[in-house]
């Protein structure tokens, strides 16, 4: 009798698959790769594998999770959950057994090795004018022959600073009297834009900071910068704690839609309270006080955009894909619920489109390719692959459904860029023998005893260099077919086809082979097809015949090797010199609007300046989709490529 199987997905980590009904929580997750906390080895004693079951349908992955699915709760638990978390759904993983499918959150404490999240920021030169400045002042006090107002004496010694016309914050108001009398006359005056007093505090305020935040749909990257110097004080980024409700920006439109109100406001708590934490760990580690963080700005995805000021998403998710705003926005931090000074400004960087949001303007104003002549695509790889191509003459965007394959989020054995992800994968085109890297671990796996490398699955950058190197070892045909002939030891038939093993059972840490199977290069090819379809419609709506330099950008793309992406196919020919990577560039853009607020009008402009392609309504789409899903295409050429491929290939 076969056994009944459970859908089980574990979040923040993506991994999924199918479990026999009537194992653990903590079973599940071993099985899958998932290290959950238990040092008591699953006996119910320790309470360290403290996990959240979601209830909902999530409708990506067709499972409805709901508190049925998991046994009763038992007596034993409430010595490590109290009766509020009972009711938020959280459980032991080790005593709650399967009874259907599930979606289960794995929190930061309860994780056996924490994510890698990959937002550094990059040494780039900005022009510091930031939007917020200090006004050192020193006032005569009031005598009885001259007691003018204390916000009038305020004025007059910002009007010698060249300032005029200014109003004040009623929370700096009520604290002005003390503030000045407290500094014997001594003050620091911070203005906003050479419009508003934020506040005043007592003596000479020498530093003072402002954060700038990409709120990806994967992980989110927040920069502390210190306003006086421009100085990069502090960087730090987490998972989007929204991945719960959906791994991509459709997902997230549709629990909203099917959830509402409560979605919205569940998704919009969720971020509000992983960006305090990120600022909390910020002022922490750099002993900044909260309140002296006067200025916030923030890029993201327009759904992300919308989610984050709590706009319903649901309009982004039918044609024609109108955002609620596309101009930018600045808005209070306590509005927003953000634990910086109260009266600080938020600025909200303005979005291109349905699904071509802020961070793509960040991109933009951080890359400017509309000053420049040479024709660049640069394209954004996360979770939605956004795109932009042209030069000084004309700029178009678009964006295509990519990250969750290239990710691994969706292949058999795909994961995060976690310690135990595979990222670098070769192979030896007449032995089939393969290399790989796994992070955590500094050799590679030919360098160390098996049993130490204990590989978990294999990370976006790793799924990339694998497919590229079978291709090139002639284990793929161009159609991704996994071609049987000549054999090797390592090629594996399973019941949806031929897989082809990266790493044995004995090198890895879940017991059996990582390998990457058919559906996996299909995933695959119909990621790096709609990125390069996406382009060439791009190239013929601009008539561009070649490409001068391609950028490759995001967290992601900055551990993208440039040659087996262009091996796959992710992106026309070009000259490999002229291939980069340059990070995060949608955070570099957020910490240049920080610190040069003439950025902030030149991100207005741009973004409408920018011509949006929508390539679901391009009559070319499909036939160049098609094409497109071939290694690395089906009649483009790529003379760059000629050294390493071969002619038949």
């Amino acid at each position: 009798m076969t056994e009944r199987k459970c859908t089980v997905l574990f979040q923040p980590s993506g991994r999924r698959g199918q479990v026999e009904a009537g194992k653990t929580v903590l079973q599940a997750a071993q099985d899958l790769g998932v290290v959950l906390e238990s040092v008591c080895g699953g006996e119910g004693a320790c309470g360290k594998c403290k996990v959240r079951l979601e209830e909902g349908l999530f409708d990506r992955e067709s499972l409805r999770s709901q508190k049925s699915h998991l046994s009763d709760f038992r007596p034993e638990e409430s010595e490590a959950i109290s009766e509020a978390e009972r009711v938020r759904g959280y459980r032991l993983a080790c005593l709650a057994t399967l009874q259907g499918d599930v979606q289960i959150y794995v929190p930061e404490e309860t994780r056996g090795k924490s994510q890698i999240i990959r937002k550094d920021a990059r040494d780039v030169a900005i022009q510091l004018d930031p939007g917020v400045k200090t006004y050192p002042l020193r006032l005569p006090p009031p005598t009885l022959h001259e007691s003018l107002g204390d916000f009038e004496r305020l004025l007059r010694g910002l009007s010698a600073c060249g300032l005029k016309d200014l109003s004040i914050a009623h929370s700096a108001l009520q604290r002005l009297p003390d503030s000045l009398r407290a500094g014997n006359w001594e003050v620091t005056a911070f203005v906003w834009m050479d419009q508003l007093i934020l506040d005043v505090q007592p003596g000479t305020v020498e530093d003072y900071y402002g954060v700038a935040v990409d709120i990806g749909t994967t992980t989110v990257a927040a920069y502390l910068c210190n306003l006086r110097s421009g100085q990069l004080v502090a960087a730090d980024s987490i998972m989007n704690p929204q991945v719960i409700y959906g791994e991509d920006v459709m997902a997230r439109i549709t629990y909203a839609m099917m959830n509402a109100p409560e979605g919205l406001t569940r998704m919009r708590k969720a971020i509000t309270a992983g960006l305090n934490g990120l600022i909390h760990s910020l002022t922490t580690s750099s002993h900044v006080l909260r309140d002296h963080i006067f200025e916030m700005t923030v890029v993201g995805n327009t759904a992300m955009h919308h989610i984050f000021l709590g706009i319903n998403p649901k309009h982004l998710g039918s044609s024609p894909f109108p955002p609620a705003i596309h101009h930018s926005l600045d808005r209070k931090a306590r509005d927003l619920g953000i634990w910086i000074h109260p009266e600080a400004n938020v600025h909200i960087l303005p979005v291109e489109a349905g699904f071509v949001g802020a961070d793509n303007v960040g991109v933009l104003i951080c890359e400017t390719p509309y000053q420049r002549d040479e024709i660049a695509l640069i394209i954004d790889v996360g979770t939605n692959g956004e795109l932009v191509l042209g030069n000084r003459r004309r700029v178009a965007s678009s964006s295509c459904a990519t990250g969750p394959a290239l990710e691994g989020a969706h292949l058999q054995f795909g994961m995060r860029a976690a310690p135990g992800a595979i990222e670098r994968v070769r192979i030896d085109p007449k032995t089939f023998h393969v290399r790989y890297k796994v992070i955590g671990l500094e050799q590679w796996s030919d360098q160390v005893p098996p049993a130490q490398i204990q590989a978990r699955g294999i990370c976006g950058s790793g799924v990339i260099e694998a497919v590229a190197e079978m291709f090139m070892a002639g284990i793929l045909d161009k159609t991704g077919r996994i071609l049987e002939t000549p054999s090797s030891p390592r090629l594996r038939n399973t019941g949806k086809g031929p897989a082809f093993v990266i790493a044995e059972a004995g090198e890895t840490a879940i017991g059996q082979d990582i390998t990457i199977s058919v559906p996996d290069v299909r995933a695959v090819q119909l990621a790096k097809g709609a990125l390069y379809s996406g382009a060439k419609i791009m190239m013929k709506t601009l008539g561009v015949e070649r490409l001068d330099k391609v950028v490759l950008a995001g967290g992601f793309g900055s551990y993208i090797d440039p040659l087996r992406a262009m091996i796959l196919g992710m992106f026309p020919d070009c000259n490999l010199k002229n291939v980069t990577s340059v990070g995060n560039a949608a955070g570099d853009g957020a910490r240049i609007a920080l610190l040069d607020r003439k950025k902030r009008a030149e991100a207005d402009e741009i973004a409408r300046k920018v011509e949006y392609v929508e390539l679901t309504i391009c009559p070319d789409f499909a036939a160049e989709f098609a094409e497109a899903m071939h290694f690395p295409h089906m009649v483009d050429e790529f003379p760059s490529l000629a050294p390493f491929l071969n002619p038949g290939d």
